[in-house]
């Protein structure tokens, strides 16, 4: 029986559904920004909403760009 199917582990599935988390992220974002108009008084809130937005558009900027290069699967 294992002769006619490959042997691979869980881990080497590829992902189902990269568009619906990039959108995710992106929606997520997106949220985060909306956050910034609200009643908090410090500027520390403001730098780690922005900061954590910035984040998850480099990620998923990065990832596409690796991908459209061929160096992610």
């Amino acid at each position: 029986m294992a002769g006619s199917e490959p042997v691979t582990s869980p881990d080497q599935h590829k992902p189902g559904h990269r568009k619906s988390g990039r959108i995710g992220a992106v929606v997520v974002a997106l949220a985060l920004l909306a956050m910034l108009c609200g009643n908090h008084e410090g500027r520390v809130e403001d730098i780690w909403l922005v900061g954590l937005a910035v984040l998850l558009l480099v990620i998923v900027i990065g990832d596409t760009v690796l991908r459209r290069n061929g160096l992610r699967s």
